[in-house]
């Protein structure tokens, strides 16, 4: 690759990421300016949120409608969701040892504030809603991605047992699939405005609410996101891409975490991580059903919070954190971040269930901590989320497509060259 290349591959980039460090100085020194201007972040994050929803119907259910081997489905949804549990409980693991080490709150806090709690779903209703909704309009919205995502496999099946990529039904999707990631490149003109306008908003509210609790919290949050990205993403390219997969998943994830950092949003960065996984080599059926999957599954640096929550609140009452409950956090991490990510109606999943299992008595003052908490590390959960998702089509490629394939497009590249 030429200079030119280079110049020009990152060029958007680069104005992106000067709009990011010019909206945090003026969050910083115009806090009302910054709140005034939130609007235009807000303008791309709902122009975003709009693609999604008919970007995701197409992606998936054109992947496996076109599929030539409904085995070859199965064994992508598989190895993929197979994926997506055992990483998520490896980043429980990892924060519940630096809790023991690094426990955030070092002493009791002799006053709590509380907040009224709502009514929360029963476990019926959340399995209900983890897999449908009431009808079909309720598919139309981000917030029933998990149901979208089921309806869009079940319906990309029955096209597929219906004649397959020869029927209109196919090559229908694969136009809308086409034509709404067109939509895409277009509204990314605007983003480094919006990126502007995100992070000026951003520091501007939550720069002076960090007090010395909530402060010790994100000493540890934060770097452990970016270990984790310099460590973990690199063994689980290198397992899943072999030779040469960290210096190409290196050259690719920079935008995804860019835009995943801007959006706070992983369900918003699904274009951004479909072009990068096409750009790589992964096979387009293995990222048109990881990335959409993995926007609203794989939640790695969910699991880093939901340990750190509970830790953070037993310490606020005063409570160490024991080896007995290594088990039950990583479960409640895996199930409430990788599991019950995506419910629609239920607001607050995750700091329900963490609430009902381990603060039954102590709901209405945990409450609103875990929520603050949640609030504070959204920007470094949502770049390991959202990133984390073209990581894992490395390891599902490998076992979908052979320990080989990266090299056999790195070495087409080179001939192409």
């Amino acid at each position: 690759m030429n200079k030119q290349d280079v110049v020009k591959n990152y060029r958007f980039l680069a104005i992106m990421l000067l709009a990011m460090i010019l909206g945090c100085v003026v969050g910083f020194v115009a806090p009302a300016f910054a709140g005034s201007i939130a609007f235009l972040g807000k303008i791309f994050i709902n122009m975003m949120f709009c693609v999604v929803v008919p970007l995701v119907f197409a992606s998936i259910a054109g992947s496996v409608a076109n599929m030539g081997s409904r085995k070859r489905a199965g064994k992508i949804l598989g190895t993929t969701v197979a994926t997506f549990v055992v990483t998520g409980a490896i980043a429980a693991l990892i924060m519940f040892v630096l809790m023991k080490v690094f426990p955030p709150v070092l002493t009791a806090w002799e006053t709590v504030p509380s907040e009224e709690m709502g009514d929360y779903a029963s476990i019926p209703d959340m399995i209900v809603n983890f897999f449908t909704v009431s009808d079909f309009t309720g598919l139309l919205s981000r917030r029933a991605m998990l149901p979208l995502i089921v309806f869009s496999l079940l319906f990309g099946f029955a096209v597929n047992l219906n004649g397959g990529a020869e029927t209109l039904v196919a090559k229908w999707l694969t136009d809308l699939t086409n034509v709404m990631l067109k939509f895409v490149k277009i509204i990314t003109y605007y983003a480094p405005v919006a990126f502007f306008a995100i992070f000026a908003d951003l520091v501007a509210s939550y720069g002076s609410q960090i007090t010395a609790a909530y402060g010790r919290a994100m000493l540890v949050y934060y770097p452990l996101c970016l270990l984790y990205v310099f460590t973990a993403f690199p063994l689980f390219a290198r397992f899943g891409g072999g030779k040469g997969a960290v210096k190409t998943m290196f050259r690719h994830i920079v935008k995804p975490a860019v835009v995943s950092l801007g959006t706070c949003s992983s369900v918003a960065t699904i274009p951004t991580n479909l072009e990068e996984a096409e750009a790589t080599g992964v096979s387009k059926d293995v990222a048109d059903m990881v990335i959409p999957l993995g926007a609203t599954m794989h939640m790695d640096g969910s699991c880093f919070s939901c340990v750190l929550k509970i830790a953070f609140v037993w310490g606020v009452f005063g409570q160490t954190l024991t080896w007995d409950k290594l088990i039950p956090i990583i479960l409640v991490a895996v199930l409430s971040s990788v599991g019950m990510s995506g419910v629609p109606g239920g607001g607050y999943i995750g700091e329900y269930i963490i609430c009902s299992i381990f603060f039954p008595n102590q709901m209405e003052l945990a409450f609103p901590i875990l929520v603050m908490i949640g609030n504070l590390v959204d920007p470094p959960a949502t770049m390991i989320n959202a990133s984390g998702d073209y990581v894992v089509s490395y390891i599902v490629s490998r076992f979908v497509d052979g320990k080989d394939w990266l090299q056999k497009k790195l070495a087409a590249d080179k001939t192409a060259a």
